[in-house]
């Protein structure tokens, strides 16, 4: 039987004496539900590099989304980490691939979000002008038939912001169980693109770029990707 838990150390992006930045495989959560099974942190301890506690995780990806995940590895790391996302300095990028089209080649969505809970059908986040202020700049790199490659930068990081923005342009996330048709008629196409991390200020941003993911692969080729737009970085790996 394969091991739920893939082997992180082959997944390190890029490594420091204070981050991690690894790719993190869609379908696996951040976290152990309720109801514990496999999850990401309980692969951590493999990636401890000399260190006497494993790294922790300075933000979060939803379980069906790959790439970028940035993680602290010991508390003054974490307390540095945490001011840049919570302060918007970390710059964030995703790619996506949507049914549909946006109306426009690029623009900014600005769409106040919150929680809304439901006994039958389970929590999801939905526009509310008196929510939480969610702000996603938007750029299409591509396109297909019937669907589109965009690449989003998150100005703020709330839950589902991608997702719920790209359907409120009326281009869903192709696969998404939750803002998209049902039932999905692939996995979620979201990939955390790359992440710029401002940590050290004598020293240039932190860069780090995931290649997409497999299950993307033909949708995106789809829409003009080659893969030789997809370089690995791997500054800060010695």
């Amino acid at each position: 039987m394969r091991d739920p838990i893939p082997s992180l150390a082959e997944r390190v992006l890029y490594r420091d004496g204070l981050v991690l930045v690894i790719d993190k495989p869609a379908g696996l959560p951040v976290h152990a539900g309720p109801g514990g099974g496999p999850n990401l942190e309980a692969g951590f301890d493999a990636l401890r590099y000399g260190l006497p506690k494993p790294p922790a995780l300075a933000h979060r990806l939803d379980r069906d989304t790959s790439g970028c995940l940035v993680l602290g590895r010991h508390p003054k790391a974490l307390r540095r980490l945490g001011r840049l996302f919570s302060e918007g300095l970390a710059g964030k990028t995703y790619w996506a691939v949507v049914t549909g089209a946006p109306p426009q080649d690029s623009g900014t969505i600005e769409l106040a979000l919150r929680k809304e809970s439901r006994k039958e059908t389970g929590w999801k986040m939905v526009p509310d002008p008196a929510g939480q202020s969610a702000v996603t700049d938007y750029e299409v790199k591509g396109r297909g038939a019937d669907l589109t490659w965009i690449e989003f930068r998150p100005r703020t990081g709330r839950t589902h912001q991608i997702r719920v923005h790209a359907a409120a342009l009326g281009c869903p996330v192709l696969g998404d169980p939750v803002y998209g048709p049902k039932p999905p008629r692939a996995p979620l196409h979201l990939h955390s693109r790359a992440i710029r991390l401002p940590l050290y200020p004598a020293k240039p941003p932190i860069d780090v770029t995931a290649p997409p993911p497999r299950h993307m692969l033909d949708a995106l080729h789809a829409c003009g990707y080659s893969d030789s737009l997809s370089p690995h970085a791997g500054r800060g790996l010695g």
